[in-house]
């Protein structure tokens, strides 16, 4: 288990970021950061340690903002963590559900417990993030103004939790990936290991195919591939990949070797230690 006395994350105090990285540092100060170009910089500074990033998401999918500015942060998977995300509807201190006309949070929080506002019969408001809405309701301190937020939220902005697991579903649970200057010395033989890495690939037919077949060949399960555009432009594609392995594993060497004959560029991003979250 890796140990930090800082991280950053983007939002404000009581996000569910901040509540992921508490979970997993418990005794570490957290710093918020308004975006993520400025939670990456915080680390490349050395104003914090590691940084508390959000990649995908159970419901809603990747989060694209993330994802398009890990390649080129200059940072380092060190970690992954599964969050289980538990909405819960917040009010000024003493207020009922039945007071409460607008519900205020995220878009996403708002889509992840709609079915429970419209049954209520509550105005639905999007605000910037979920924290923000719980500061927002405790600056307002209108009995009729809720917001849907973390149970952190609710001690850092003193309100009361008028109803826990307000989500839809409870199947809902983001992924974050901690990111450091530095990649970890994990040993070879360490069993349950993932890489990460981004390549951009040649311009010729079939490329990812022929670039993915090394994998198939010798035994290697990827367990995530994403595509975006390269900001070099629409022609040029560069993918996102999580597989099983160490680098230095014969296998996994075999298969980079023939990747390479496929591509402009392969970038190692992360070895690390997969989750116990996925053996659930």
């Amino acid at each position: 288990m890796i140990k930090v006395d800082s991280f950053s994350f983007q939002g404000v105090n009581g996000a569910y970021s901040e509540q992921a990285g508490k979970n997993i540092f418990p005794n570490a100060t957290s710093i918020p950061c308004a975006t993520f170009e400025d939670m990456f910089e915080h680390v490349r500074s050395g104003k914090s340690e590691a940084a508390m990033v959000p990649i995908e998401n159970s419901l809603a999918g990747r989060v694209a903002d993330t994802q398009r500015l890990i390649p080129d942060s200059d940072l380092k998977i060190t970690y992954e963590y599964f969050h289980e995300v538990n909405h819960n509807l917040l009010g000024i201190r003493g207020a009922k559900i039945s007071d409460i006309k607008r519900i205020r949070s995220h878009e996403q929080g708002i889509a992840q417990c709609r079915k429970k506002i419209l049954k209520l019969d509550k105005q639905m408001i999007v605000e910037a993030d979920t924290a923000g809405s719980a500061k927002l309701i405790s600056e307002l301190n209108n009995i009729e103004d809720g917001a849907i937020a973390s149970e952190l939220a609710a001690n850092i902005y003193d309100l009361d939790i008028l109803e826990k697991n307000f989500q839809d579903t409870q199947n809902n649970v983001t992924r974050f990936l901690v990111m450091q200057k530095n990649l970890l010395d994990i040993n070879p033989d360490t069993k349950d290991i993932l890489t990460t890495l981004v390549f951009t690939v040649r311009s010729i037919p079939a490329v990812l195919y022929k670039c993915l077949g090394g994998f198939a060949s010798n035994g290697v399960n990827i367990t995530k591939l994403e595509s975006y555009i390269h900001p070099q432009g629409f022609d040029v594609a560069q993918f996102y990949i999580d597989f099983e392995g160490h680098p230095e594993n014969t296998s996994v060497k075999l298969a980079l070797e023939e990747m390479k004959f496929f591509c402009k560029k392969i970038e190692i991003l992360g070895v690390y230690e997969k989750s116990s979250f996925r053996k659930k």
